[in-house]
């Protein structure tokens, strides 16, 4: 069966991905607040690298850019967050309609898998980021769901 990441047209089309939601959510007065520390610049290569694998295309992030346990500690410690997780998953579902991604049941399996992410691992940490484990591998998404349960 073809990875979601296939489906969506492979690395470019995370890259394309990334990059619209990045942008959606810099222009939103809610979320931005994420980003008012500032970012780096390679914030949508790292971004569509995670998410590439995440969904069963190459292991390029965690293999050269990091790994689960980083990417949740950047995002715990905030407290909870309900309303600006459900703007980012706004978002991205308008950065799927910008780059045409808007064909079920692949939009609904990548709206699936990013709506999981941003309310289950990159929110179970609320008080610190000291409370993150170490070694935790990114979990993988098929057209069904969770494929690989978080460590």
């Amino acid at each position: 069966m073809q990875t979601l990441h296939d489906a969506a047209g492979g690395s470019e089309a995370m890259l394309r991905l990334a990059h619209a939601w990045h942008e959606r959510v810099l222009a939103d007065e809610i979320v931005s607040h994420a980003f008012s520390h500032g970012f780096r610049d390679d914030h949508s290569e790292r971004l569509a690298a995670y998410w590439g694998e995440a969904l069963g295309g190459p292991d390029t992030y965690s293999r050269t850019m990091g790994d689960e346990t980083e990417v949740v500690r950047m995002h715990s410690g905030n407290g909870p967050h309900e309303e600006m997780d459900r703007r980012a998953i706004a978002c991205f579902d308008e950065a799927l309609d910008d780059v045409g991604l808007t064909e079920e049941p692949l939009r609904g399996a990548l709206h699936d898998y990013f709506a999981w992410a941003t309310t289950t691992t990159m929110s179970r940490y609320h008080h610190s980021p000291d409370d993150v484990p170490d070694a935790l591998s990114i979990p993988k998404w098929s057209w069904h769901g969770l494929v690989e349960p978080v460590g």
